[in-house]
């Protein structure tokens, strides 16, 4: 007899809620979709779900083992915190929380409720990531991490709260550099950083050429205001340990293919994973990783999934996590990453170069779009 199927609400029927979690949790053998919550009513008839909800106040905590939350960022603690301290065990997409502040309330909420936070961050659970972290791990002392994701187009589109800064927190560091930022606990152990300095900038993000286009393909994309996040982030910050990571988010820019980069220097060797995080159709079709000792470069092998599996993965092992799940265990990261995600910006602010967007109009001028 297999395991016992996890009854499980999913909080959220935005694009993630809609094109990642629910197809996923319908298909996998492990969940039972008992519930989805959202404020938008065609929403919740469309998902098909045994019981539809506007609020998360609608629940019943008894009927749920896990609710999976993919909201809209500025509503991940509080939706959260308010699940957790109703004793329902939260998965929460990221970024876990917006502050500081927030990874502390999330921390009282699991206390109060006797429920455990698991995050969500998709990049860690990647075969080519887990290929490198394998490699990286006969490099002898690591000295510097340099991380980036480039697009070349994708930009939230026009209509999207992820171009807010009241609603999203942030642009491009945020939502991309969280995924980057996640690989380097596997990569060095806790971390702490102790220096940080970065720049933003925002030159695309009200440039409608720029737009994710594997998102809501064929929509309508009037901004209902022009966006005021970065599009672009480069930081570069360094550890108590005096590890060094150089850091680069761009959710467009000038080049052809939208390509992610890890890059891994150590005392034994380098190593470099080019391949493309998410959904994006613009993307490097092929993982290449790459070892490098005195002077000769060697590929080495990475498996090859469908675009998305990273998900499907995380899914795969969130019942064992529930199940051996320490409360305390996802705060404790989260809130070293969002400390210095938030150090990044304050720096950037201090320099005088906060991101500044371009008026819609002015974009993309006499560049023969």
């Amino acid at each position: 007899m297999g395991a016992a199927r996890l009854r499980v609400a999913l909080v959220g029927l935005g694009w993630a809620g809609r094109q990642i979690w629910l197809p996923r949790l319908h298909e996998h053998p492990r969940y039972t979709v008992a519930a989805v919550v959202d404020p938008d009513p065609a929403a919740r008839a469309a998902a098909g779900a045994p019981a539809a909800h506007a609020s998360v106040e609608e629940l019943d905590p008894a009927a749920l083992d896990l609710a999976v939350v993919a909201v809209p960022n500025h509503l991940h603690g509080p939706v959260a915190a308010r699940l957790l301290a109703r004793g329902v065990p939260v998965f929460l997409e990221k970024p876990v929380c917006l502050s500081v502040a927030e990874a502390d309330q999330l921390a009282a909420a699991e206390r109060e409720g006797g429920a455990v936070l698991l995050a969500g961050s998709a990049a860690r659970y990647r075969a080519d990531v887990r290929a490198l972290l394998g490699v990286a791990a006969d490099l002898g002392p690591i000295r510097h991490v340099d991380l980036s994701w480039v697009r070349a187009h994708g930009v939230p589109r026009g209509t999207s709260w992820s171009v807010r800064r009241d609603q999203a927190g942030g642009g491009a560091l945020l939502d991309l550099g969280w995924h980057l930022l996640d690989t380097v606990e596997p990569l060095l152990g806790p971390t702490v950083f102790e220096q940080v300095v970065g720049t933003v900038s925002a030159d695309f993000v009200n440039d409608p050429s720029r737009r994710a286009r594997w998102k809501d393909a064929g929509g309508a994309d009037t901004a209902a205001g022009p966006g005021d996040v970065e599009d672009t982030a480069r930081g570069f910050l360094v550890t108590d340990g005096g590890v060094s990571v150089a850091l680069r988010t761009s959710w467009a820019s000038h080049e052809a293919r939208d390509v992610t980069a890890i890059i891994v220097e150590g005392g034994a060797g380098t190593a470099a994973l080019r391949c493309t995080f998410g959904f994006s159709t613009n993307r490097q079709e092929v993982s290449a990783l790459t070892r490098t000792w005195r002077g000769v470069t060697r590929p080495v092998p990475v498996p090859r999934e469908p675009v998305g599996a990273e998900y499907t993965r995380q899914l795969d092992e969130l019942p064992a996590l529930l199940a051996g799940g320490r409360r305390g265990a996802a705060i404790g990261p989260a809130r070293e990453m969002i400390a210095a995600i938030g150090r990044l910006y304050d720096s950037a602010r201090a320099a005088g170069r906060a991101a500044e967007p371009a008026p819609a109009a002015a974009v993309g001028a006499g560049h023969g779009r």
